[in-house]
């Protein structure tokens, strides 16, 4: 019976197969269309020199703060520079960027989806430009978040880059994980603020890198002193050094310490990021030189490597079959 249901099995036959009969038909349709998405995933990677997850276990720590940074830092440098917020419950990019256009669909139907543009070296894909509504909660579990992502990747139009900078949520759940298992190839650049509470959380995402066998680009001590806006002197306010020496126990590369600015904050309320802008103050400088390390580490003259993305790494309800809408929500 399950061969008459097999793939030649359109809406008649379906009628006339039983509950299970639907369920394999509805199977093998969905395992057609993840293989058709991963052959669209893999177009779209081949095209990509370098994936950077900017990740942290620890929230607060400015993850987006650096992700935006670092996208406009290394698109200054006059590289190709995507940047994908995969903060599915709390976008924050477009705002950052004071970007507030709405989704555009393509030209034609079966097109790839436009990017927003920031300027001619970014391309910007946030789930916030695509709601009607930006303050409406995100109420979504593993598989839809999970497909979200995949679609960032496999239906957006990101042509060629150097650099595609991913921006996490904190923690070591669903959204990194699908980032490490969908982009081929990324790597993380791990973000942590350096009072020991934070540390402790970061060794997790250390951790996590090595269980999915990620390689980290290197370890940034965010909020590391404060800036004192008159007098430009700094304060080590949560103390300084932890950031490297995380990096030092887990033999990664210490990219730098960025010091906290009353103007960072000022610059993401009213969308014009400031640590890559061109004034000239402790923290602008600190951070120009991590994203000269990030692009002599990953510089952007490497080819790119082109790998295969495998189905069965998707993590849904389905088991390794594949993933069947009969089982999940996906």
């Amino acid at each position: 019976m399950e061969q008459s249901c097999g793939n030649n099995c359109g809406p008649e036959q379906q009628t006339s197969c039983g509950p299970d009969q639907k369920s394999t038909c509805g199977s093998v349709g969905a395992n057609a269309a993840i293989a058709q998405q991963d052959i669209a995933i893999t177009r779209s990677l081949g095209k990509i020199k370098h994936k950077i997850l900017v990740m942290s276990g620890k929230g607060g720590v400015g993850k987006s703060t650096v992700a935006v940074n670092l996208a406009l830092g290394l698109a200054n440098r006059g590289h190709k520079v995507g940047l994908m917020d995969v903060d599915l419950h709390g976008p924050d990019i477009c705002r950052m960027l004071d970007m507030n256009e709405p989704l555009q669909p393509p030209e034609n139907p079966g097109d790839l989806v436009p990017p927003l543009v920031y300027n001619d070296k970014l391309k910007v894909v946030s789930l916030e430009y695509m709601m009607k509504d930006r303050d409406e909660a995100i109420i979504w579990r593993g598989p839809l978040k999970i497909q979200a992502i995949r679609q960032f990747v496999s239906d957006m139009d990101w042509g060629e880059l150097d650099y595609l900078i991913v921006d996490a949520p904190p923690g070591t759940g669903d959204e990194p994980l699908s980032v490490a298992q969908t982009v081929k190839g990324v790597k993380a650049l791990v973000v942590t603020t350096p009072q020991n509470v934070a540390l402790a959380d970061v060794r997790k995402s250390i951790n996590f890198c090595k269980t999915v066998d990620m390689p980290v680009v290197g370890v940034v001590e965010n909020m590391s002193g404060y800036v004192c806006p008159h007098c430009e002197e700094t304060v080590n306010i949560f103390s300084s050094g932890g950031g490297e020496q995380i990096a030092r126990d887990f033999d990664l590369p210490f990219l730098g310490r960025v010091p906290m600015d009353p103007r960072v904050v000022v610059a993401g309320d009213t969308g014009r990021p400031y640590l890559s802008s061109e004034e000239i103050t402790p923290a602008t400088e600190a951070f120009s030189s991590i994203v000269d390390a990030v692009a002599q580490r990953l510089p952007s003259s490497q080819k790119v490597s082109l790998e295969t993305v495998n189905p069965l790494d998707m993590s849904c309800g389905c088991g390794p079959s594949g993933c069947d809408p009969y089982k999940c929500d996906c």
